[in-house]
Order: structure tokens, then C-alpha cells, then sequence
């Protein structure tokens, strides 16, 4: 069975995280979320996942709390993450990892799963959540209207 997952905050989410998230429900049998705390936005978790949810049901979500602090791609913080990613997703059976990052290649080395890169050089989709949550209003038209009205409500977003 062909399993695929992804990770992030989505802080919010965006039309490149969609992009990524649809490629995995159709390439994959089963297709999971991961998504992580975080504190650059004031956007719940549990707010983030429901957006996910609700504009994609076959999901499966996988909270990811009190994540490691200490992140980068040194050979130190990868093993931390892979290692946190690790004990999340137990159980899951997980054959592909989805991503647009450099660190894909690293959690798909750490997992012994396939990597899939998505859009790496955001040519379908250059936006980023921080491009985003720099100028939300700026940027709207790569967010889905139940985000942004979400978000416009919730954050501190210009």
C-alpha cells in the first residue's frame, strides 16, 4: 500500500501546501498531514488542521505538539526532527514523503521512504506562509477564502 505524508504549520495555508496535499490524495492509497505547533501565529492549531480538514476530508491529521525547538539542516537538529517525526508517526506505515524543502531528503533518508518533491522552486505557486503573514492582504488570492476570513479574524496579520 502506497502511504504518503507531509509536514508543516501551515501558518496558514496556502495554495502551494494545497498543491502538495492534493499531488499526495492522488498519487497516494492513504494520505497523511502532519501538523506542527508553532508560535508564529496566534492561528490555533486546532483552527489550522480544521482548514485542512474541511477542504480536504480523506486527509488524515496528525498533531504534532511540543515539537523540538531546535531546528536546521546540520546532521544535530535533522536527527532531533526525524527523531520527533519518528515517534508521530508510529504506526502509520508511511512509504512516501511529500515536500517542497531541503530537508525532504533528509526525512526520507531518516524514514527509509521515498522522497516526492513538489514544486521545489515555487514556480506553480511563489508564495510562502511568511510572504503571507508579512502582508496578508497583499497576498490573499493565494489563500482560500475560509483561511483568510479565519485568519483576518484571529492574527495580527497587515
Amino acid at each position: 500500500m502506497k502511504i504518503g505524508f507531509t509536514i508543516g504549520k501551515f501558518a496558514p495555508l496556502h495554495k502551494g501546501h494545497q498543491y502538495l496535499i492534493e499531488k499526495g490524495l492522488k498519487e497516494m492509497e492513504k494520505f497523511y498531514v502532519v501538523i506542527y505547533e508553532t508560535d508564529v501565529t496566534e492561528v490555533p492549531i486546532e483552527k489550522r488542521a480544521s482548514w485542512i480538514k474541511k477542504i480536504y476530508p480523506k486527509v488524515n491529521l496528525i498533531y504534532a505538539k511540543n515539537p523540538p525547538s531546535q531546528y536546521g539542516l546540520d546532521e544535530e537538529s535533522v536527527k532531533i526532527q526525524t527523531e520527533y517525526l519518528k515517534k508521530i508517526i508510529k504506526g502509520t506505515g508511511v512509504t512516501h514523503f511529500y515536500n517542497s524543502e531541503p530537508y525532504g531528503k533528509f526525512v526520507a533518508r531518516d524514514l527509509n521512504i521515498q522522497e516526492v518533491q513538489v514544486d521545489r522552486k515555487r514556480e506553480k505557486y511563489p508564495i510562502s506562509a511568511t510572504i503571507i503573514r508579512n502582508n496578508l492582504k497583499e497576498n490573499k488570492n493565494y489563500i482560500d477564502k475560509l483561511v483568510y476570513n479565519d485568519v483576518i479574524n484571529i492574527a495580527n496579520y497587515s
